[in-house]
């Protein structure tokens, strides 16, 4: 799975903010998936003040929702960490990981946000728009907007609006447990993405793509050879 050329990455951040403000236009927040065959999920490890990054990207297959394949990648990263521009720290990695795939995915979870982001392109978005694939953001924590109180049992939520603007919806995952954030990254809408994480739970607070990409990324799952 190959990523458009659509901008350079070794940029400035305010060439990031720029490159963002330009992009989030292009996300297409509406789309329904009727024929999903297998679901990937993303994520990736990152030494907050370290130089190499793991990228890792597990392919599920679709109701099963059984492993079918892991790929990583490592790679130096030179990007600083800052709130908001973390798509330019970690994409290029998670690139090199979706490289190596044999199964194309009809759907991708990443753990991070979509449109809840103050510029509108969040990582989620972000990889949507260079993958021209389906994307939505499953963030464990809000970067932006409000909520009201969400109740306790799974498959409750609640609107995270921003001003006049809805960017996304939190969602308890699991009964009596943190919820997570979730929002449109590309060519889906967040009512289907929010049914899309329900669908892919498998008892976890976590989607069962994010949550064995975090287990790869975290070396607790090894690739494929």
């Amino acid at each position: 799975m190959e990523a458009a050329n659509l901008h350079e990455w070794q940029v400035t951040p305010a060439r990031a903010i720029a490159i963002q403000k330009e992009l989030s236009g292009h996300v297409l927040r509406e789309g329904m998936l009727d024929d999903v065959r297998f679901v990937a999920g993303v994520d990736i490890s990152v030494p907050r003040f370290g130089k190499i990054a793991r990228g890792a990207i597990v392919v599920l297959n679709y109701p099963e929702l059984e492993l079918v394949e892991i790929q990583i990648a490592e790679q130096e990263i030179d990007f600083p960490y800052i709130p908001g521009l973390l798509s330019f720290r970690e994409a290029p990695v998670i690139f090199s990981a979706c490289e190596k795939l044999s199964t194309t995915p009809d759907l991708v979870l990443v753990d991070g946000q979509g449109i809840a982001h103050p510029r509108r392109l969040g990582i989620a978005s972000h990889l949507g728009l260079l993958w021209d694939k389906p994307t939505i953001g499953c963030a464990k924590s809000r970067l932006c907007g409000e909520h009201a109180p969400v109740g306790t049992e799974r498959g409750d939520s609640a609107k995270l609006v921003d001003g006049n603007e809805t960017i996304g919806a939190v969602l308890r995952t699991r009964a009596n447990i943190k919820p997570l954030f979730i929002s449109t990254g590309h060519r889906i809408n967040l009512k289907a993405a929010v049914q899309w994480v329900l669908n892919c739970g498998c008892g976890y607070r976590l989607p069962e793509p994010t949550r064995l990409a975090h287990q790869a990324a975290g070396g607790q799952l090894k690739a494929e050879k």
